[in-house]
């Protein structure tokens, strides 16, 4: 079972920033897909933004331009640093995982953080 450790919510005014993070327990031979989703309330689950083993970066419409995600392969951590951050992007944000590998025994199977909660007020 992958560990997920998310951490960097928090309550800020629009227009602040924030930075998550999220690390996962090391596993031998595996590399790791990553990527933020967020719930608001009342909402369902939207993806948010991903980074793949390779590098390879994905964002929503919603938060490309603001919001940059990155990686620490060494620390199996991801990061998502959010800028000019409004009251729409209040939300409970979760982290996933799917760890990759040939030999990697967690392969394929996503592991979710339980969530860090981020509140943008007016």
């Amino acid at each position: 079972q992958v560990q997920l450790v998310e951490s960097g919510g928090g309550s800020v005014q629009a227009g602040g920033s924030l930075r998550l993070s999220c690390t996962a327990s090391e596993y031998t031979y595996c590399s790791y897909d990553m990527s933020w989703y967020r719930r608001a309330p009342g909402k369902e689950r939207e993806f948010v933004s991903a980074i793949e083993s390779d590098g390879t970066k994905m964002y929503a419409g919603s938060v490309k331009g603001r919001f940059t995600i990155s990686q620490d392969n060494a620390k199996n951590t991801v990061y998502q640093k959010m800028n000019s951050l409004k009251p729409v992007d209040t939300a409970m944000y979760y982290c996933k995982v799917r760890p990759t590998g040939l030999y990697c025994k967690y392969s394929g199977m996503d592991y979710w953080g339980k969530g860090t909660l981020v509140t943008i007020s007016s």
